[in-house]
């Protein structure tokens, strides 16, 4: 499985890395939206685990981009805000899920077994 991370925080894509070990054969990292669209472009990967907050272009902008040019990507929302109207928002743009960076475990969980409908829910306790 190929794995493309959108995060502008260094510490946590390490961590996300790290924790998708064994599960990911190959991992690709930038730390902008601005960047998303030619990396998902050149790595051509399976996922896309996407930051909503960065500075240059955002986690929902980089979304749009590259849904509008690849309709078939799986993107995963992955965020320290726990929101309903971004929740929303994230599935406007076209994420397939959306999970809060506190607990990491649906992420592996999600990849693992693919998508199912309704997994724009907030993080189970």
């Amino acid at each position: 499985m190929r794995v493309l991370i959108v995060e502008d925080n260094a510490q946590m894509r390490e961590m996300i890395k790290l924790f998708l070990r064994g599960l990911a054969d190959q991992i690709a990292e930038c730390g902008d939206g601005a960047e998303a669209l030619a990396a998902y472009r050149e790595f051509a990967p399976d996922w896309v685990v996407m930051d909503i907050g960065m500075d240059k272009v955002d986690g929902l902008e980089a979304t749009r981009q590259i849904v509008a040019a690849f309709p078939l990507a799986r993107i995963v929302m992955l965020t320290q805000y726990d929101d309903p109207a971004l929740r929303q928002a994230a599935r406007k743009a076209g994420a397939l899920a959306y999970l809060t960076k506190s607990d990491l475990l649906p992420l592996r969980q999600l990849l693992e077994r693919g998508v199912d409908e309704g997994l724009l829910t907030p993080n189970s306790s």
